[in-house]
C-alpha cells in the first residue's frame, strides 16, 4: 500500500472519530434541559468520547478511534423548584452535568479537527490527481 493511500485511510480515520465526538455532543446539548423522569430521580448524564491511538497492522499507521463513550461524573446542577414534578422531597431538582458553553468549546475543536483531516483527505486526492495526470503525459 503506498504512502498517499494511507494518509488518507488515516485522515479517515480521523474524522470518523471526530465524526462520533460530534454526534456525542449534539446528544449532551439535546438533553441540557432534560430532568429526571420520577421524582428525585437523576437526569441524563454528559457523555464524552474517549479516544485511543491504535496501530492498523495492514497500514502500518497509528490511527485515532474512539475507544468508548463515558458517563462524565461531575456533580448534576440543583436548582430550588419545590413544584416542579421531578423535585424531590427538600424541593431541588437535578438538571444535567452540562455546561453548553463547554459543549460549543468542544463542539468547536471537534470540528476543526474534522475540517484539518477533511484537508489532508483533499490534499491527498489532489496529490494522486496531479501524480496521474503526469503519468499520462
Amino acid at each position: 500500500m503506498d504512502d498517499l493511500t494511507r494518509a488518507r485511510l488515516t485522515a479517515a480515520a480521523g474524522m470518523a472519530a471526530q465524526g462520533a465526538r460530534l454526534r456525542v455532543i449534539a446528544e449532551n446539548m439535546a438533553n441540557v434541559d432534560s430532568t429526571a423522569a420520577e421524582k428525585g430521580g437523576d437526569p441524563f448524564r454528559r457523555k464524552v468520547a474517549v479516544f485511543k491511538n491504535e496501530l492498523d497492522r495492514e497500514l502500518g499507521t497509528r490511527q485515532v478511534t474512539v475507544d468508548k463513550i463515558v458517563p462524565d461524573r461531575s456533580d448534576f446542577i440543583r436548582r430550588y423548584e419545590p413544584n416542579h414534578p421531578a423535585a424531590d422531597d427538600k424541593g431541588y431538582v437535578n438538571y444535567p452535568n452540562v455546561n453548553p458553553i463547554i459543549e460549543l468549546m468542544d463542539m468547536r475543536e471537534a470540528q476543526r479537527s474534522y475540517e484539518a483531516n477533511l484537508n489532508v483527505f483533499k490534499g491527498v486526492r489532489q496529490m494522486s490527481r496531479d501524480t496521474l495526470e503526469l503519468l499520462r503525459n
